[in-house]
């Protein structure tokens, strides 16, 4: 199931919490002991950095995959912090290994995160905040350096951030992608209600993806309906990408929500109602829309606020997708106006070749 930790950082009694919970986050994806104490340092530098520079913000903790979909697929161990705090000035001069501007800080800072980590990104924007994004996984060797997989030159990337209602255990909403040859397909569920019941049912639905990859979105949406029959069901949409004629297809049943930029726009992609599980439509309408180098897809479940803003900063696209989705997570809501929901974002955007091989 969907297991979240999300640790608020008001003040530096809550650094030790985010610690701990990531700790326990390595221990459920098996990750070794070295790995879990490279987590758990980047964990302290980014809680501190929270207390110490942004007057507080917040961990999110996601087990997941990585976000290259033409990597291995292991277990790894995400880590966002976000804040609405004043910014960073100097990106790179912050990254830059040991940098620090407090005589009591760890001395690690964000230039080690970036180092020890298997992957790490970092987006600031002067009065508008901070969020660092970090994924820890087994192959950080015990010299203390990433091992990294050698990146694809055009697959898409996708990833996302999940978090749940008043700090729960368990988020009811779930993403996940799938690869078939060319075709990359990206799915995002929100089970009914909140818990370990909707958790159970999002989870279903990224059960039976992984067997529908060779399918259509709409076609993987009557499978999950099929498998979903035994939950409470879910508002599920599923975005696939075919690289090989650069065309993105969408298809949704429920509550679920999708906006897609090309040529520096965006335009939302619409669900048809029901629920996956439960009251499946007759028919399910499917968007086709062209996938070009400038692309970025983003699905999120009904804990965004309706009226949402998309990030309009176009070197976004340049980022983590993981990172991209916490932006939009950080941006829809505030310290004074906290999300009322589980609330996921999924992101997809091309790879470093641009929309087409």
């Amino acid at each position: 199931m969907s297991r979240v930790w999300d640790i608020p950082l008001q003040d530096s009694t809550r650094v030790r919490d985010a610690r701990v919970a990531v700790e326990a986050a390595c221990a459920a994806s098996g990750l070794d002991a070295h790995a879990t104490a490279v987590a758990a340092l980047v964990t302290t530098e980014l809680a501190t950095n929270l207390v110490k520079h942004a007057n507080g913000g917040r961990i999110i903790i996601n087990l997941t995959g990585p976000s290259d979909t033409l990597a291995e697929t292991v277990p790894q161990v995400q880590i966002i912090s976000l804040d609405h705090g004043p910014g960073i000035d100097d990106i790179q001069a912050t990254l830059r290994d040991g940098y620090t501007t407090s005589a009591v800080s760890l001395g690690a800072g964000l230039g080690t995160c970036l180092r020890i980590a298997g992957d790490f990104d970092l987006h600031s924007r002067p009065g508008r905040g901070t969020v660092a994004m970090a994924r820890i996984n087994a192959s950080v060797t015990s010299a203390g350096r990433r091992s990294r997989p050698v990146r694809s030159a055009t697959g898409a990337r996708a990833g996302g951030v999940n978090t749940s209602l008043a700090h729960a255990e368990h988020s009811g909403d779930s993403f996940a992608w799938v690869r078939s040859g060319p075709r990359l397909t990206l799915m995002l569920a929100d089970g009914l209600g909140h818990g370990e019941a909707a958790a159970r049912a999002s989870t279903a639905a990224v059960h039976a993806l992984h067997v529908t990859a060779d399918r259509s979105p709409a076609e993987i949406l009557r499978q999950l309906h099929a498998a979903l029959h035994d939950t409470r069901g879910a508002a599920v949409g599923v975005a696939q990408l075919d690289e090989s004629r650069g065309r993105l297809s969408f298809a949704g049943v429920g509550n679920t929500g999708a906006r897609l930029r090309t040529d520096g726009s965006w335009r939302s992609l619409t669900s048809h109602p029901g629920i996956v599980g439960a009251h499946f439509p007759a028919r399910v309408p499917v968007h086709e829309e062209a996938w070009q180098a400038d692309s970025l897809l983003v699905l999120h479940s009904d804990g965004l606020p309706s009226r949402w803003e998309p990030p309009h900063d176009p070197a976004l696209q340049a980022h983590d997708p993981a990172l991209v989705a916490a932006v939009v997570l950080r941006d829809a809501g505030s310290a004074a106006r906290p999300l009322r929901d589980d609330t996921s974002v999924a992101v997809l955007t091309p790879g470093p070749g641009g929309g087409r091989p």
